[in-house]
């Protein structure tokens, strides 16, 4: 399938990828006929997609199968209305539905909007009136089944329900009944264009209400290189991306690369993440590739894995925020596994990525790819040089570049804020160094500067990792009469620690830092709390700790 889309598939370096890596395009794609449907017609019983759950049901679900059942959801969806550009949303959670009601909604030219089950009335609202979605079609748990229900009267766009179950209340639609009642389906005469929008994504909203970040039909051609150069699948691979559905990080790990590469994806559909199922999962179903953030990583290392065995486990990809090195260190002791971290954002696909043939920097995001034109650039506008931060931008020289974003609907003076002649601004701050790999600093917004230095959040939070008192933290700055802005650590203290919050505890903590990294970046302000603020995505947000200091 990758000869379909690459002028050349294999690479010996990655002077050699940089240099030769090209996607065709073809006019009007779709990646449910023109990967799906081309993967059961050509392979048929070629494994897609192995689905178990936390109550130890297992499918394996061939290309064939999933053709077949996204045609009887697309009929479904058909019979309701649903075509070309029509709003839809999918609050499933990891349910295998999901895959089917993508590839269908894609193959009717329709517009997905992926969402999260921890939405509330008032999100639910907000997205409906924002988007003007026709048709919900949810998991038919009861604590979600009530806040669409209770939505609904504000949500006069809505036409149809579709429930999963186990709950399917009156007026909604059984899918499971549904779609084996439903028409055959009948392909339109024209589902897309390329131009048209795909896929939406209503972003996490750490400094404001949620923006509608819209693909169109060629992004999941952007996600080739996530599949196949870095999570380094192939058709022989079993991938497990730890992700829900209602995120973003659900398409770029759990579908569009790795099927295109023709892998196997693996879903673990559960309600509570505990550490060990998923090395249990890992063990029993042989899975080679694994992607997850940080966080998860550093529940595994605290886990006996001598107790596992988990050989089968090849390559490993981190992403969702930036890495500590002691947890790269630490896998690694513990696996013989680098973990090779990647950067990109709702509005994008991998931009930065530690690839194959480049050797990892524990902490380091890796160095750009080949489709994205990739700058840093200072605050005073000029291209940043190697050991200064600058913001991490796009240039995109007058053309399309693939797997960008099309614009935040309904928004151009947003779209404009972001985009404008020619580049696109990520909002986050990084710095390269002399051998091209690029360090996260943290977004535009939360960088610190005191007493006339530059601290990135993160920096100061690495550190404060490595201390055994330190569960999570979030590093912001305070308005200072004399240094401008001073550092302050508002950390969640180890269960073993709690007891001992004090003063020595705190300039412990300080004097720690102070050893770690550059003791100009040491917090001077230290808080204790029970948790922190974070968005719907579980994203910290610094914004709401800093409101409170100003």
């Amino acid at each position: 399938m990758l000869e379909k889309f690459l002028e050349k598939t294999q690479f010996e370096s990655y002077e050699d990828f940089m240099a030769n890596f090209k996607v065709n395009i073809p006019e009007n794609f779709n990646f449910g006929y023109d990967v799906v449907d081309a993967w059961a017609e050509k392979e048929p019983n070629k494994k897609a997609l192995l689905w178990t759950n936390d109550k130890g049901e297992v499918i394996q679900f061939t290309f064939a199968d999933i053709k077949r059942e996204s045609d009887k959801t697309a009929a479904l969806f058909a019979a309701q209305g649903i075509g070309r550009g029509d709003m839809v949303m999918l609050i499933l959670k990891r349910h295998y539905q999901f895959w089917f009601s993508i590839v269908a909604l894609h193959k009717l030219g329709a517009t997905v909007i992926p969402a999260t089950h921890l939405l509330t009335e008032k999100d639910i609202i907000y997205r409906c009136e924002r988007a003007g979605i026709k048709m919900i079609v949810a998991t038919g748990d009861e604590i979600v089944i009530k806040h669409i229900q209770n939505a609904l009267p504000k949500c006069p766009s809505v036409k149809s329900l579709i429930s999963t179950g186990p709950i399917t209340p009156e007026g909604w639609i059984n899918f499971n009944e549904a779609i084996e009642k439903a028409e055959p389906y009948v392909k339109p005469q024209l589902a897309n264009t390329n131009d048209d929008i795909s896929l939406m994504y209503f972003t996490s909203g750490t400094t404001g209400e949620p923006k509608m970040v819209a693909h169109d039909f060629t992004y999941p051609l952007g996600h080739i290189i996530t599949g196949s150069f870095w999570h380094n699948v192939n058709e022989e691979s079993l991938h497990l991306t730890l992700a829900d559905t209602g995120w973003g990080k659900a398409v770029w790990g759990k579908l569009y690369g790795q099927w295109i590469a023709g892998a196997n994806v693996f879903v673990y559909d559960f309600e509570k993440f505990e550490p060990v199922d998923v090395l249990h999962k890992i063990q029993e179903f042989g899975i080679t590739s694994f992607c997850a953030p940080p966080t998860v990583f550093r529940f595994l290392i605290r886990e006996d894995l001598s107790k596992f065995d988990i050989s089968t486990l090849k390559y490993c990809t981190i992403a969702g925020e930036a890495l500590n090195p002691k947890v790269f260190e630490e896998w690694y002791k513990l696996t013989g596994i680098k973990l090779m971290e990647g950067f990109g954002q709702t509005e994008t696909t991998l931009t930065i990525a530690t690839y194959p043939w480049i050797e990892p920097k524990p902490g380091s995001m890796g160095k750009k790819g080949p489709v994205y034109d990739i700058d840093l650039i200072t605050s005073d506008g000029r291209p940043a040089e190697d050991g200064e931060q600058g913001e991490i931008i796009v240039r995109t020289h007058g053309r399309k570049t693939l797997g960008l974003f099309k614009e935040y609907l309904h928004d151009p003076q947003l779209t404009y804020e972001a985009y404008h002649d020619d580049i696109y601004h990520t909002g986050d701050v990084a710095w390269r160094d002399e051998d091209g790999y690029f360090w996260f600093v943290g977004r535009t917004d939360d960088v610190i500067k005191s007493s006339g230095y530059r601290i990135g959040p993160f920096e100061v939070e690495s550190a404060l990792m490595t201390h055994p008192a330190v569960v999570e933290c979030a590093i912001t700055g305070v308005p200072d009469d004399i240094r401008g802005q001073v550092v302050k650590a508002t950390i969640v203290l180890a269960n073993d620690y709690k007891d001992k919050a004090s003063e020595e505890l705190i300039k412990e903590i300080q004097n720690h830092v102070k050893r770690v990294t550059a003791p100009y970046k040491y917090p001077r302000i230290v808080e204790f709390v029970d948790e922190l603020p974070k968005t719907i995505s579980g994203k910290i947000r610094r914004v709401e700790i800093r409101n409170k200091e100003n």
